[in-house]
């Protein structure tokens, strides 16, 4: 299932922050992602040692 703005994910993955991976988090962006985030996904990760971080869409689960 394909995830959209505002969904609540599992991170199974990210080459951003490896620490988040396993983690949930909500995506923050209003529309899909583009050009200037490189087609990843800004999700603001369910922990306090870990900040926002980009996602592909390949890297999420919906929750």
């Amino acid at each position: 299932m394909a995830v959209k703005p505002r969904d609540h994910v599992r991170i199974v993955a990210c080459d951003d922050d490896p620490r988040a991976k396993g983690k949930t988090g909500r995506i923050v962006d209003e529309v899909p992602p583009g050009q200037l985030t490189g087609g990843r996904w800004t999700v603001r990760v369910n922990s306090v040692w870990i900040g926002t971080v980009l996602c592909h869409t390949r890297e999420l689960r919906t929750v």
